[in-house]
């Protein structure tokens, strides 16, 4: 059974860092891209970070960039997100995905996705 696992999350203030993981079967793993969503309540679910595996690139949305940085180990199986600066607006559950490609995993086209972390951001 493919599973992703996130840990991590917890309560912080803002300004400090957090990083967050994702512990994934052999196979979820080894799909191209893997990446981070965040939603809020009464929000959408919003795009945080990717990576492709086959491309060697990573992607951001516009409200992390500078801040949050995505990095996978592979002898772990394990994708990390790194949170820095943290701000009120980060609070929310965290998802970890998996999916084919990175186009469409930004875009919520994850194959498999985990039950989520709560990140919670004290002012």
């Amino acid at each position: 059974q493919e599973q992703l696992v996130e840990s991590g999350g917890g309560l912080v203030q803002a300004g400090d860092s957090l990083r967050l993981s994702c512990a994934a079967s052999e196979r979820t793993f080894s799909m191209d891209a893997m990446g981070w969503f965040r939603q809020a309540p009464g929000k959408a679910r919003e795009f945080v970070a990717s990576y492709s595996r086959s491309l060697d690139i990573a992607s951001y949305g516009d409200t992390v960039k500078a801040r949050f940085t995505i990095s996978r180990d592979s002898t772990k199986n394990t994708l990390y997100l790194q949170m820095n600066n943290l701000r009120p607006e980060d609070a929310s559950v965290y998802y970890c995905a998996a999916g084919t490609d990175s186009d469409s995993l930004r875009i919520g086209g994850a194959r498999y996705w985990g039950q989520g972390t709560q990140v919670t951001v004290s002012s």
